[in-house]
Order: C-alpha cells, then structure tokens, then sequence
C-alpha cells in the first residue's frame, strides 16, 4: 500500500477505497478545489450537538431520539431550532432556543472537538499537493471560529458560515461563494459531505461529491463516492481528469440554472 506524505502529521493511506457509489468522478476537469463541510465530516461534533440538543428537548419538555436527531442534521441553526421546538410542541420561541443552543455549543466545542478519522491527514495531504480548500458549514460564524479555535483553520483559504449567506444548505449558495471566493468553476471543485442536506447542496452548486455517512446513511448516485471513512480515500483519484468517458457530472451551465431555480 502506497501513501501520501502530508506537510504535517501522519500519513494518508491510499489503498481502494470501500466505495458504495462511484469509484472516482468521470468525464469531469481536474479538481481545482476541495470544499469541507465540519460538523459529523471533519471533526466528530455530532455527539456534542446530541448533548446539547438533547438538553434542549428536555427544557423543551419533548422527546429525544434518532427521528429529531435526523431532523435537525445538516440544516441552519434557526431550521434546526424551528423544529425541536415544533416537535415538542412548546410554544417558546424558536429564537430564544437558539440563542440558548449556540451559546452551549460555543462551550462545548471550545472544550473539545476530536477529529474525524483521516480528516487532519487529508487536509495535510491536499494542502501539500496546493489544492485551495475551503470550510462550507451550515454552522454560524460563531461557532466555525470556536471550531477553528480547536482545530487550527490554517488549512483553509476561505470559510463561509450559515449566517453568512442567504441560503443554507440544501441550497447550493454555500458551495457557489466558497469556489467563487477561490476563483474556481464549481464544477473543478469536490465536495466532503457527511449528510444527504450537504450533498444536496454541493451537487446542486455542480461540484463532485464524496459523501462520508455518519448519522445517516448516503444513498449511491452517479458522479457520487461514499466511503466509510476519509482513511479510505485514494487522493490520487481526485486528480484523474477522464474526459473521452461519458459525462456524468454536472456541469457550471448547470449550477447556474440551478441557481435561477433556488432563487438565490
């Protein structure tokens, strides 16, 4: 098994990958970019929203289980707020749950934050090759700097929070302001996503996606890969321009009608 020496930490194996979609994107340009989403994809944050979720729905006085959890993944905060309020039926309102949600997650995620497997190696690996990345979260502004504060957010070149754009995921304006703040055609862009809202917007905006299910399962689709974990994946592969096969993947004409039809 080969590997890429990333400029920082460990290395990133590069074996074949446990794909339950497609093995490598086809017929589309060399990736120019990557584009990160962070909570449940970089860093295992998704426990930490559960406990405070979960401590929510007990002010609430509503229940707590998979069903809300798979309802609020993925989405803006105030969407998210909006439905654990409608689920316990409270009549509080939704922002002062949110109000009270981001300011224990900011605590949280400055106590810690682990990363996902393969995620800080990644990074290193891209960002030896010069690949310009980005963090596309659905999380506010407030709560990407806690993150990075943890982390370290020397990786990226950009970042763009939830409250930093019109739309949220599943829109496709998140992922169309990270490649237009990098210079680059969405569509020479790939996309890490761990929920089905973030892949609807990463190939709604026309880039490739790699989806890494963590709370709910990813469905295979053309111009998809799902693997397991970001250790399974071979960098090599992302840089595998394979134009003389048939284009499966969306085009930047196309993300750009999707645009007209969200209404951004």
């Amino acid at each position: 098994m080969t590997a890429v020496q990333p400029s920082v930490g460990g290395t990133l194996p590069l074996g074949r990958p446990t794909v339950v979609g497609d093995r490598r994107p086809v017929g589309r340009p060399t990736v120019r970019a990557a584009l990160f989403d962070l909570d449940g994809l970089l860093v295992d944050s998704e426990p930490v929203w559960s406990v405070a979720e979960a401590e929510i729905m007990s002010w609430l006085g509503g229940p707590w289980n998979a069903g809300v959890k798979a309802a609020c993944l993925g989405r803006p905060i105030e969407v998210s707020c909006g439905e654990l309020v409608r689920i316990a039926g409270s009549d509080v309102d939704p922002a002062v749950v949110q109000r009270r949600l981001l300011a224990r997650m900011v605590d949280l995620f400055r106590a810690d934050l682990p990363w996902r497997p393969g995620a800080r190696e990644l990074l290193d690996a891209l960002a030896a090759r010069g690949v310009p990345l980005a963090l596309v979260s659905s999380s506010y502004r407030v709560l990407v700097d806690a993150a990075l504060e943890t982390i370290g957010g020397h990786w990226f070149a950009t970042t763009v929070a939830g409250d930093e754009v019109r739309h949220g995921k599943p829109h496709p304006e998140p992922y169309l302001t990270a490649a237009r703040r990098l210079g680059v055609e969405p569509a020479t862009c790939v996309v890490f996503e761990d929920s089905p809202t973030g892949l609807a917007a990463g190939e709604a905006a026309g880039c490739y996606c790699v989806a890494v299910p963590d709370v709910v399962q990813v469905a295979a689709a053309p111009g998809r890969m799902v693997l397991r974990s970001l250790i399974e994946l071979d960098v090599c592969r992302l840089f595998v321009s394979n134009d003389s096969e048939q284009v499966t993947t969306r085009s930047s004409a196309s993300a750009k009608k999707g645009l007209a039809s969200h209404d951004l």
